[in-house]
């Protein structure tokens, strides 16, 4: 088992700089001002034969009865909970603050070993600046600079003396990578805990919430998965903040990084032009798609029916994906929605063979030929799988360039339901052969070679005419 190396303090310190330099990542967002971090955020990191996990945290405010200081101190302590070694960190050019002195009696209740850190200490005298901190009572501060690197080395090899090396690597989880998007307050984080069975993210009735993306690994029904919650996406003209606009970046990473992405829609609010500007670059990302019409339970007979007349109406271009209306609240309708997620999965990862692909090919041209332009028909040969993830069909033939849009709708369509590619956005790509010729002009003739092309034509025409 590796160790769970977690990192605490108070806002602001520099918790997120020193978890992107260990994981050697841009993971969580940085920048200078506190309260950025609210989740729990995990990484992976290695010291020569040492690997180890470790655990970003929001700003600790221990004090915090309710609001989401409250929900930021029990995502701590949570995290407390788990940790193998403590990571208190605190701010050299601040120096001793009261809000230092609580937490560290905090973490002194815990059990837990605590090595106290001293940041931002670049350019400056360690053991001066370090000097104060003794009065914690925690044992020797390490000065360091998560910034500039500087003794963050010296530091992880001090944590993990007391822990063992391994000799096998360590690997990332390989199962499907599973991306919950949509506008804020949909329930993205309600679902994702309802998935897990434990409060893992913060779940807050309040729009923005979720700031970063959180990726979280589990199991279910012996399969291994990757949750990554995101922010909400508003409107582009709405966003005004720096650290929303680092969130909607993290969110579209997240799109692209994921095999499957699930459009979480809030059914007591009215299917907005945003939900399809969402599904629309989802699908331009090339990723499956599984849609949750979340806060079901709460509808009357004509709200659901009015939800399904929108969906249907402005997600029609996203007809492949599977729909499921659900409460992540009451947890119910969760087992066919993540059936619909592990099949959108496997059609995203499919494996398609080139003698099928090329059968099904020559069967849906002589059901339907594509259309005449001009004096040619284009000429559909053979096909082969070119990619996954989406999956990536490519035609080979002539004319390829003149086939038209719907003839390319007709082979996706033909190609998803006898391959029954549920969920994934099939895509369809043409290479035509390439003319010898093209661009070649035929050497000039001169005046007798003109005339002795001239008879060979005539005595042709005699001899077979």
């Amino acid at each position: 088992m590796k160790p769970t190396l977690v990192i605490v303090g108070r806002p602001n310190v520099g918790k997120s700089t020193l978890f992107n330099r260990l994981t050697k990542s841009r993971d969580a967002i940085v920048a200078d001002f506190p309260g950025l971090t609210r989740d729990r955020h995990y990484g992976h990191g290695r010291i020569g034969e040492k690997p180890f996990l470790v655990v970003d945290t929001g700003g600790f405010e221990p004090v915090a009865k309710e609001g989401i200081l409250h929900e930021m101190a029990r995502q701590t302590l949570q995290a407390i909970d788990e940790a193998d070694a403590i990571l208190f960190m605190v701010d050299g050019r601040e120096g001793l603050t009261a809000q230092d002195r609580i937490i560290g009696e905090q973490l002194r209740k815990s059990g837990r070993p605590v090595h106290l850190v001293v940041n931002k200490t670049e350019g400056m005298m360690r053991h001066v600046v370090s000097a104060e901190f003794h009065e914690l009572g925690l044992g020797e501060p390490l000065p360091i600079s998560s910034a500039h690197g500087d003794n963050v080395r010296d530091l992880v090899e001090i944590v993990l003396a007391p822990f063992p090396s391994e000799e096998s690597d360590f690997e990332l989880n390989e199962g499907p990578k599973i991306a919950f998007v949509g506008r804020p307050n949909a329930g993205k984080s309600t679902l994702v805990n309802a998935l897990l069975g434990e409060e893992r993210v913060i779940a807050f009735d309040q729009p923005g919430t979720t700031r970063d993306s959180i990726h979280v690994e589990f199991e279910r029904g012996g399969k291994a998965y990757t949750l990554i919650d995101t922010a909400g996406l508003r409107r582009k003209g709405k966003v005004f903040e720096a650290v929303e606009k680092f969130s909607v970046i993290k969110t579209l990473q997240a799109v692209e990084e994921a095999n499957v992405v699930v459009l979480v829609l809030d059914a007591s609010a009215e299917i907005s032009d945003q939900d399809a500007h969402i599904a629309g670059f989802v699908l331009e990302a090339g990723r499956s798609l599984v849609i949750a019409v979340n806060k079901w339970d709460g509808l009357s007979g004509s709200a659901r029916e009015a939800v399904k007349r929108d969906i249907s109406r402005k997600l029609n271009f996203a007809g492949f994906a599977a729909i499921h209306y659900i409460s992540a609240l009451q947890k119910t309708g969760l087992d066919p929605f993540m059936r619909s997620v592990d099949e959108a999965y496997s059609a995203a990862m499919a494996k398609l063979s080139t003698p099928k692909l090329t059968r099904l090919l020559i069967a849906a041209v002589e059901k339907q030929a594509p259309p005449r332009s001009g004096m040619l028909r284009p000429k559909l040969r053979y096909a082969h799988q070119g990619g996954m993830n989406p999956p990536l069909i490519i035609i080979h033939g002539t004319s390829l360039d003149q086939v038209p849009e719907s003839y390319k709708r007709y082979l996706e369509k033909t190609f998803r339901d006898a391959f029954d590619l549920k969920g994934a956005p099939l895509r369809v790509e043409f290479k035509g052969g390439k003319n010898p010729f093209a661009g070649k002009r035929p050497a000039p003739q001169t005046e007798s070679e003109k005339r002795a092309a001239h008879r060979k034509r005539i005595m042709g025409r005699k001899r077979y005419g």
